[in-house]
């Protein structure tokens, strides 16, 4: 169930973005309510509860682990840190986290399942960030969240966090033309995520990380020309409904989605 708090914060999110988009559209053709907009309105609202559960499950069960096998020492050193350092560090192990898990769920048939319900989106624009699999999105914050928590960073820190991811993942998905020039290629931007939802066969298992691009060209899998992409989503057919995208994991797949590949070959 969703709180005051919850609206508020989806409320500033598309005072921000909807205002950003018109004023700087990458497509200019594409509409304010394109299509399947209202599919994305129901991740956005109904995600919300599982997506947070899952990730305090999970993020509680390693705070005990931590606790008893972490050094007393090391810990205390860790939280020791400025803010801005640790906040910095944690970006750095948490992207690494999700940049690990993320290509993990392209490589993987099964959980790749999970991850076409996000790359079914075929107009992109900050809503679309929304658009993911519970379980999905459980496992890749997961993967993110939990190294900072056994390293012992401080509360502050991942907050610092949690409001930069928060903010980055909106804005790359956005329909906008941010540009951040030579620092595109340390930082997730708009270019390069669009990138990686392009169904365009050279940009196949592209671009993974989630903030720091910098990541995908060590791993060698950084894709970013000078042009955008053209066409977005998968050639697998997926029904764009909310209910019928949370079941299609489990159904019976006919056929493998262009974008699935064994990246990890």
């Amino acid at each position: 169930m969703l709180g005051p708090i919850d609206f508020v914060a989806i409320a500033i999110v598309a005072l921000i973005f909807i205002p950003l988009e018109r004023l700087l559209p990458l497509h200019r053709e594409q509409k304010l309510l394109r299509s399947h907009w209202l599919n994305d309105a129901a991740f956005m609202f109904l995600n919300i509860l599982p997506i947070t559960l899952g990730v305090v499950f999970f993020s509680f069960l390693f705070a005990g682990v931590a606790q008893r096998w972490m050094p007393a020492g090391f810990l205390a050193a860790v939280r020791g840190q400025p803010i801005w350092l640790q906040a910095a560090e944690v970006v750095l192990v948490a992207d690494i986290g999700f940049y690990l898990m993320h290509r993990t769920f392209h490589a993987v048939p099964f959980l790749w399942r999970f991850h076409a319900v996000h790359h079914s989106i075929e107009e992109l624009d900050w809503l679309a960030a929304y658009r993911v699999h519970p379980l999905d999105q459980i496992l890749t914050k997961s993967a993110s969240v939990l190294p900072v928590i056994l390293l012992g960073f401080s509360d502050g820190a991942v907050m610092l966090y949690v409001l930069l991811y928060k903010w980055q993942s909106l804005a790359i998905h956005s329909n906008s033309r941010i540009a951040l020039g030579p620092l595109k290629w340390i930082f997730a931007s708009p270019q390069f995520h669009h990138w990686h939802h392009a169904n365009e066969p050279q940009a196949y298992d592209k671009n993974f990380a989630g903030q720091l691009a910098l990541l995908d060209w060590i791993g060698r899998t950084l894709y970013m020309p000078a042009h955008m992409p053209a066409k977005y989503g998968t050639d697998a057919p997926m029904p764009q409904r909310f209910d019928l995208q949370m079941i299609h994991p489990f159904r019976r797949q006919k056929a493998p989605s262009v974008q699935q590949s064994n990246v990890a070959a």
